[in-house]
């Protein structure tokens, strides 16, 4: 006897694909569930029923229009929208137009394989009353990535490579012949070969295997690899490198100013290789000083077009870890032939002042230079001679530091904003494994160095935005590289006003006083005091993102009517577009193609963001890490921000900041007050509000999201002035026994 066989049973996701597909394949036809139910052969009540069910939710979903009481046709769509997917984590996206229109919400069933970054066509459903705007993605027209890293899991017969991504909701699924040596439990990089259309998940080969998840190195590099940066030099690019000829000629010599009977020197970081920048002073007989600011001439070694010039182009920047640098040029370049050593003869391009005592510019002079570092200081090295007056060159070094001080209070006078962060360093064991944390800031020899590239820098963007040329007053500006920084967003300005009136601070200014003053105010009050920090990171996020532009709108946080990146062109690209442009036109020549250089500044401010957010997710990498062996201790911090989904605090000891789930808030029922930045208890009006004191306790602490859990002591703590580490007496929750989400 033969088994009848058994129709299969849809799911409700399989079922409204199939009647989606229908209405598309017949846009004009109207159809009931009963003709629907026909066509797709479904016989069975219950998928009849559920047919009807699928219906009702696209008919509410935009997705299809009621022609009469239960005839259904496809909605009369909007026009299509290109843009940029920014998927959320749950695997939803909104469509940030092209034309800068309003956002489109696109389901997570209507992604059609596309993932966040990419840039694609969307059908624009007809928009209902009341509701957002929504869509579905019909073509993907260019992938912003494909490949991606996160740990390797091997069963029998298949692998896939579980991706770290919090914004990529798909693991990747790699054949067995295709692991390239992978093993269990390592992390590696992946690269999307296919994504059939009815595969749930694309298909991918391993290109790289970093490492075991949790050894320092490998987790640097998929830090890199997260936002597609190298971790690596290519072979060829380090093999030109070598073949440079560093021999400084005579003939060039005579095409430069010779500044080697100048006193002169670096000032940098500890553990600094890279010295692009040289100071030089002389005093004048007219009394006055002559301050060289002295930069490598890294243009004369990378020629337009080679090798080493494109991969720069293609890195844009130099990459800062918490452990290390990831260099924009080879190690031979940047390192040797370009850093402007000791006792060595180089080869610059430089901007040369004559200042009064009162650091007024009398004159200035730009252009191609030779010199000779008499000394190079560390910043501790150069800050001991300016706090004690004792050292080599001292003389020089306290007249440099003098100068620079009257250049700073000039800067501020005219309006510039006093942003100096602390920024969190780690000391470090030979694997990488943080054993302290301490806070960097900026001091008097740091701040020496700061105003005479700041001065250089708005100099020479003066020199071609100002027709400051020969022969070029009156006629219009040519292209040029500036340093861009818009005024702050009114909104965002607002919400900073708001919030820092808690700690008794007052934005009002007085008659006549810029903005600006009222910031700087605000900062130095702050200065010191436990919530620094916060105060001082809603000042940074007020302000619009200094970007690369040939339009120049000048550069708000600074005051400058003109500025430019000039003075780092081992690390920066701009740097070196600057000096080939510099060159150009102190040569007479003519202006570049405006869209051209507009594109390599787009690509360079998108760069340095990558670039920012690597260097951000390694911090956070260490202080997560830092953290693991203290579960169960309590911490002193200030909450940093408020979500619906729980409180993020900021330790004030070491500035590691975690998050406490709202969930684990279970003392009562908590809501999102979003005007106000807090949230608060719906039966006891417990608040938690932006700013609070608050004392917690380290409950998990993962590495693999970069994520530190807090919750609230039991029994609660009060805040103390002193610090003191203790154990808590609640223990922390654990996850064991609980299952993984697969994303």
């Amino acid at each position: 006897m033969v088994k009848k066989k058994k129709p299969k049973v849809l799911k409700k996701s399989e079922l409204r694909k199939l009647i989606k597909d229908l209405f598309n394949k017949y846009p004009n036809r109207s159809f009931n569930y009963k003709q629907i139910s026909g066509l797709l052969d479904i016989k069975k009540h219950t998928g009849r029923q559920m047919v009807q069910f699928v219906l009702n939710e696209l008919f509410e979903d935009g997705h299809i229009t009621e022609t009469s009481p239960g005839k259904y046709k496809l909605m009369s769509r909007g026009s299509y929208v290109t843009g940029i997917i920014d998927m959320t984590r749950k695997g939803a996206a909104y469509l940030i137009p092209d034309d800068e229109g309003e956002d489109i919400f696109i389901a997570q069933a209507n992604m059609n394989r596309a993932l966040n970054g990419d840039h694609v066509k969307v059908l624009q459903f007809a928009r209902r009353k009341h509701h957002q705007s929504e869509g579905e993605v019909v073509e993907i027209l260019k992938r912003k990535k494909n490949t991606f890293v996160g740990v390797v899991e091997i069963s029998n017969g298949f692998a896939f490579l579980v991706v770290d991504s919090r914004v990529m909701p798909h693991d990747i699924f790699i054949p067995l012949k295709d692991l390239n040596g992978a093993k269990n439990g390592q992390k590696a990089i992946a690269m999307i070969t296919e994504w059939p259309k009815k595969a749930k998940n694309p298909i991918g080969k391993i290109i790289d295997v970093l490492g075991d998840v949790g050894d320092n190195q490998a987790e640097m590099h998929a830090i890199l690899a997260e936002f597609d940066l190298p971790h690596k030099y290519p072979e060829n690019v380090i093999q030109a490198a070598e073949k440079i000829n560093a021999e400084i000629t005579p003939e060039e010599i005579k095409n430069r100013k010779d500044f080697r009977d100048r006193v002169t020197f670096t000032i940098d970081p500890d553990d600094a290789k890279d010295f692009d920048d040289a100071l030089s002073i002389k005093k004048l007989d007219n009394g006055n000083w002559e301050v060289g600011v002295h930069i490598a001439d890294v243009t004369y070694y990378v020629t337009p077009k080679s090798i080493i010039e494109k991969e720069a182009y293609n890195r844009a920047t130099s990459v800062y870890l918490v452990d290390r640098v990831v260099p924009m040029l080879p190690e031979r370049l940047g390192n040797f032939i370009c850093s402007l050593r000791p006792h060595e003869e180089k080869l610059c391009f430089s901007a040369v002042f004559e200042l009064n005592d009162s650091a007024k510019v009398i004159k200035k002079w730009i252009g191609k230079t030779i010199i000779y570092s008499d000394r190079r200081f560390t910043y501790d090295e150069a800050q001991e001679i300016i706090e004690t007056g004792k050292g080599d060159y001292a003389e020089e070094m306290l007249q440099l530091d003098n100068l620079a001080k009257k250049l700073r209070e000039e800067r501020f006078r005219n309006g510039s904003i006093a942003f100096e962060r602390s920024e969190v360093k780690f000391n470090l064991d030979e694997n990488g494994k943080p054993l302290g944390v301490y806070f960097k800031e900026s001091k008097d020899a740091n701040k020496l160095v700061e105003e005479f590239m700041l001065l250089a820098n708005k100099k020479v963007a003066e020199l071609i935005g100002m027709n400051e040329l020969k022969g070029r007053k009156g006629a219009p500006a040519k292209t040029f590289v500036y340093r861009i920084h818009d005024v702050p967003n009114p909104d965002k300005f607002e919400t900073f006003t708001k919030f820092i009136k808690r700690f008794g601070y007052d934005m009002r200014t007085k008659d006549g006083q810029p903005v600006s003053s009222a910031i700087n105010n605000i900062l130095n009050q702050a200065h010191g005091r436990p919530e620094q920090n916060i105060v001082e990171t809603l000042a940074v996020r007020t302000m619009a993102k200094a970007v690369y532009s040939t339009h120049n709108i000048g550069h708000y946080g600074l005051a400058f009517k003109y500025y430019s990146h000039f003075t780092s062109p081992i690390r920066r690209y701009p740097d070196m577009m600057v000096h080939r442009l510099l060159e150009r036109y102190l040569n007479g020549g003519r202006s570049v193609n405006a869209e051209e250089y507009e594109t390599k500044c787009e690509h360079s401010s998108d760069m340095e963001q990558l670039a920012t957010e690597a260097e951000r997710a390694s911090i956070k990498y260490k202080q997560v890490e830092f953290m693991q062996d203290k579960q169960g201790m309590v911490f002193d911090g200030i909450i940093s921000g408020v979500a619906e989904w729980g409180l993020y605090v900021e330790l004030i000891d070491n500035k590691c900041e975690g998050m406490i789930p709202i969930r684990d808030l279970d003392d009562d029922f908590y809501h999102f007050d979003e005007e106000n930045y807090r949230i608060v208890g719906g039966r006891y009006k417990k608040k938690f509000q932006l700013g609070d004191k608050i004392r917690v306790m380290v409950a998990r602490a993962n590495l693999e999201k970069k994520q530190l859990d807090f919750t609230l002591p039991d029994p609660a703590y009060e805040v103390t002035e002193e610090f003191k580490p203790r154990k808590s007496t609640k223990k922390p929750k654990s996850n064991k026994g609980k299952k993984s989400k697969k994303r």
